[in-house]
């Protein structure tokens, strides 16, 4: 459903719902806003939870029928709802939903973080996890290809909702349920909420991945919500957009494999360049095959290398992230993983959401109109945000991310003098 939120929330929006592309993007925007709120309080607030479920697991419990709920409405808005009631209403669900995954997906990654202090030990542990993830996606691209064959949009929303609704808040639940949570991190979180995220941009090493991470996500984010526009209204492949999507995803499942071994072998800073700028001349070569009515076998390759790229980045970037977070306890003695991962996604949810800002402004003055044969203007404005912009924030991520310097061995430093810390006195 994440996938589905990702690619097809802007166009269901637009062309089924009739939202102006500006409002919607708006709305998008304007619930990452809130996001501003609810992030570093579920962080904070997880790290200084104590239960005896744990300081993480209690709130992943809570927030799991508020996000199958929030998943449902954003999905089923009824059909009676008119022009300034529809967009309220799907103002309210996206709230309702944002908070709820909020306070499932903070609690979530800093228990990820918390599960081993390993240096290798954490890219394999993220790199099983994106594989569970493709497979995820792919079960959204079933889903999506549904959804693009279904003659009723509406119906086939509200149904897939209900059923993946119930799905995620019962997966949520169970998962929860068997996943252990280390007992001696509860109690060690930040002493109060200012000091907790002013701590993260006191790490120099935070801050630094932090401003790479916003220029990624910012220039990234336009890929999934431009396909289904590229696709019926530039390439016309709407037919495949799910066999191109496909392409995209199954080289993430199927090199995680290689991307655990070559970081031991390479180092994490060196490989998450290369697929820096690997990504980078991909987007680029898009620009010019991305042509109006054309079709070329380079679109499939340049898919490929872009799922390629794509794998590597999540696997390797999460793990840098938690090694960060170790040097964090070696300057203040505390655990602040959910100050650290509310941080970290209030960035990726901030720059997605600029991103759809943009991108429906764009759309709104380029002259786009639902369910109709677009301008030359209007083509040219995707397949430029969809190609042009990713290439250059990640050229300028790639720039940055060379000044950075936390390595394995600092790492290893940092956990020894953590160790004898820990030891009873």
């Amino acid at each position: 459903m994440g996938l589905l939120f990702g690619t097809y929330l802007m166009k269901f929006s637009t062309d089924v719902l009739l939202i102006a592309p500006a409002v919607m993007g708006s709305l998008i925007a304007g619930s990452r806003l809130w996001d501003a709120i609810s992030d570093p309080l579920a962080g904070y607030l997880s790290d200084r939870t104590r239960s005896r479920h744990g300081r993480r697991r209690s709130w992943m419990y809570y927030a799991s029928i508020p996000m199958g709920i929030g998943l449902v409405m954003i999905w089923s808005p009824p059909a009676f709802l008119q022009g300034l009631e529809v967009v309220v209403w799907m103002g309210v669900a996206l709230l309702v939903y944002e908070t709820a995954s909020t306070a499932f997906f903070v609690p979530h990654g800093a228990i990820g973080v918390e599960l081993t202090p390993n240096y290798h030990e954490r890219t394999r542990l993220y790199g099983y996890a994106h594989m569970i993830g493709a497979i995820g996606s792919i079960l959204g691209l079933i889903s999506l290809q549904f959804m693009n064959m279904s003659d009723d949009k509406r119906t086939f929303a509200l149904l897939l909702s209900l059923f993946s609704g119930f799905c995620v808040t019962s997966i949520v639940i169970w998962s929860t349920r068997i996943l252990p949570e280390r007992r001696d991190y509860q109690g060690r979180g930040g002493v109060n909420l200012i000091s907790s995220f002013t701590d993260v941009f006191k790490n120099k090493h935070a801050l630094l991945l932090l401003f790479v991470f916003a220029i990624e996500t910012f220039g990234a984010a336009s890929v999934g919500m431009l396909v289904p526009y590229l696709v019926e209204y530039v390439v016309p492949l709407q037919a495949l957009m799910v066999p191109i999507l496909i392409t995209y995803t199954l080289p993430q499942f199927i090199f995680t494999p290689m991307w655990i071994r070559l970081a031991r072998i390479f180092g994490k800073k060196r490989l998450w360049t290369f697929a820096m700028w690997l990504n980078a001349v991909t987007f680029f070569g898009y620009f010019f095959i991305l042509q109006p009515g054309e079709t070329s076998i380079w679109l499939w390759v340049l898919t490929f290398m872009l799922g390629f790229a794509a794998g590597c980045g999540s696997v390797v970037a999460p793990a840098i992230k938690a090694d960060i977070i170790d040097y964090d306890e070696y300057l203040t003695n505390e655990r602040k993983e959910g100050a650290y991962l509310a941080v970290w996604n209030l960035v990726r949810k901030s720059a997605a959401s600029m991103t759809a800002l943009v991108t429906g402004f764009v759309l709104q003055f380029t002259g786009f109109e639902p369910n109709v044969e677009q301008t030359e203007q209007t083509q040219t404005a995707m397949r430029a945000l969809f190609a042009l912009l990713p290439c250059i924030c990640y050229v300028i991520g790639a720039l940055l991310f060379a000044r950075f310097s936390f390595n394995e061995k600092e790492h290893a430093e940092i956990r020894a003098i953590l160790d004898e810390r820990a030891k009873p006195a």
